[in-house]
């Protein structure tokens, strides 16, 4: 570039240089210009100075200015091999919780609970129902994976069931509760009839659909009351009748009792207690006295125990708790396995498909006693994750029923969360020998499609109750593609104009 002709017209006297005033302490080469395609090389020139190099010309910076740099921090070193200080372990702490506490508040929280409990106890249970009833299945020269194979079609069909409740609205729902608990009263009613229902295990309460099917009606007793009552229950809320004991009693303690009478004539007390708990959920989310819930319950009571000391079988089963001995006449034979199986999985297990226990030790291995054959092949790892799923799902269905203001989806949702939690504690509490065995399944786990079917529908329920939340309807609304994409561009209009 040609110098500034006005640079020799400076009035100032120009400084000597650092080579002419020290020239023993400056080398004698000097710095190559920088050479760049289209700009020759050499000095440039201010318009009052001594020439410029071509690097801070490049950079608009004329020499000698001072150079800003950013100010220091009091009482921190700074440098570039100087690291940052740490924030407090506390402060991190507490930002890890908030994090997870605002997730954990999120509209969708419950409905992703409800649904990855729900299918991930449904799956580990096939697992396991494989797993568990393969040597059963031998035992009576069946192929080894029969029972699974019923199990598997049972949840194709349950998962179909649980997609449908869904997606139904909830004006559907309360239509629907009256034709099943009239449906469910008949097939219990015909479970009576000799020659149509069938006993197990000295329990009549099964039918025969033909071929290897069979179905308990009293299954499906649990959930239509659940239906019915919440029906009857909210549309009696909106008249303001619950205020008074004889409409927050009749018509639903009469039905309940009804439904409680043709379980027992079979002889499932099992069932009845899981019946009695929906009852008192039921009357405990209506809002019911203290006096008269105490009522029902010293009722209930009081027939519990007369219908317990009058059977032997059902003393043995009340004997058995915290046995460690199977004695005399091994009346506690399963009980006590029950308890080696758990004992001898320790912390992961013998792996699975390695239990001894159902080698014909442990009687219903598949069935009642499946949560001690998974304690005994995945350890107490398995059986803390498989009460943390049931505990995730109980948590969700608290938190739809509490956070409706459908009085009916209150009354659904925890009679629903009640039934499955109230089942699993009997049949995990009978497990581990601190409640009496009363033959109930782990819901979800345990093999019987009769068991099954009902409860995917009730998770259902649930999942649709979840979707129905106005913040989750929201929040739903806005992952579908066409208005997350009307959202973004609506977003980039407001940017401001240099920003990138």
């Amino acid at each position: 570039m040609p110098a500034d002709d006005t640079a020799g017209t400076d009035p100032r006297p120009a400084r000597p240089s650092v080579r002419r005033r020290f020239p023993a302490l400056v080398p004698s080469f000097a710095p190559q210009p920088l050479a760049l395609p289209g700009v020759s090389t050499g000095a440039v020139t201010g318009p009052a100075g001594p020439p410029v190099p071509l690097g801070l010309a490049l950079r608009g910076r004329a020499p000698g200015a001072a150079v800003r740099r950013a100010p220091a921090v009091r009482g921190r070193a700074t440098g570039p091999g100087v690291r940052s200080p740490r924030p407090p372990r506390g402060n991190r702490v507490r930002r890890v919780y908030e994090r997870a506490r605002r997730a954990w508040d999120r509209p969708l929280t419950a409905y992703y609970l409800i649904f990855g409990a729900g299918l991930l106890l449904t799956v580990l249970g096939l697992v396991m129902v494989y797993s568990a009833s393969m040597i059963k299945a031998l035992e009576l020269s069946l192929p080894g994976s029969y029972f699974f194979r019923k199990q598997f079609l049972a949840a194709v069909i349950g998962s179909g069931l649980m997609l449908l409740a869904s997606r139904m609205p909830g004006k559907l729902h309360r239509a629907l509760s009256y034709p099943l608990l009239v449906g469910a009263v008949f097939l219990m009613v015909l479970v009576q009839v000799p020659g149509i229902g069938h006993a197990v295990n000295g329990n009549q309460n099964w039918i025969y659909l033909g071929g290897p099917f069979q179905l308990q009606p009293s299954e499906f007793g649990k959930l239509a009351l659940i239906l019915w009552g919440a029906d009857l229950l909210a549309r009696k809320q909106d008249k303001r009748l619950l205020t008074q004991w004889k409409h927050l009693l009749v018509p639903l303690v009469p039905v309940a009792f009804m439904l409680l009478g043709l379980i027992m004539l079979g002889g499932d007390m099992g069932t009845a207690i899981i019946l009695t708990a929906i009852l008192f959920g039921l009357l405990w989310l209506a809002g019911a006295p203290t006096r008269l819930f105490g009522a029902v319950l010293g009722v209930a009571l009081t027939l519990g125990f007369i219908l317990i000391k009058t059977s032997a079988n059902r003393m043995s089963r009340l004997a058995c708790i915290g046995a460690t001995d199977p004695g005399p006449g091994d009346r506690c034979w399963q009980a006590v396995h029950g308890i080696y199986a758990l004992a001898s999985g320790g912390w992961f297990g013998s792996g699975l498909g390695a239990s001894v226990e159902k080698w014909g030790q442990l009687p219903e291995p598949h069935t009642d006693f499946i949560f001690a054959i998974t304690g005994e092949e995945l350890g107490l790892a398995g059986t803390l994750s498989v009460l943390a799923l049931f505990a995730a799902l109980g948590y969700a269905g608290i938190r739809v029923a509490g956070r409706t203001e459908d009085p009916f989806v209150r009354y659904a949702a925890g009679g629903v969360t009640t039934w499955i939690t109230a089942q699993a504690v009997v049949n995990v509490g009978a497990v581990l020998g601190l409640l009496p065995i009363a033959g109930v399944p782990l819901p979800l786990f345990s093999y019987g499609g009769s068991a099954l079917l009902p409860t995917m529908f009730a998770v259902g329920l649930l999942i649709a109750f979840a979707r129905e939340d106005p913040a989750a309807k929201a929040a739903l609304a806005m992952r579908r593609p066409g208005v997350r994409w009307k959202t973004m561009r609506r977003r980039a209009t407001r940017r401001p104009s240099g920003e990138r």
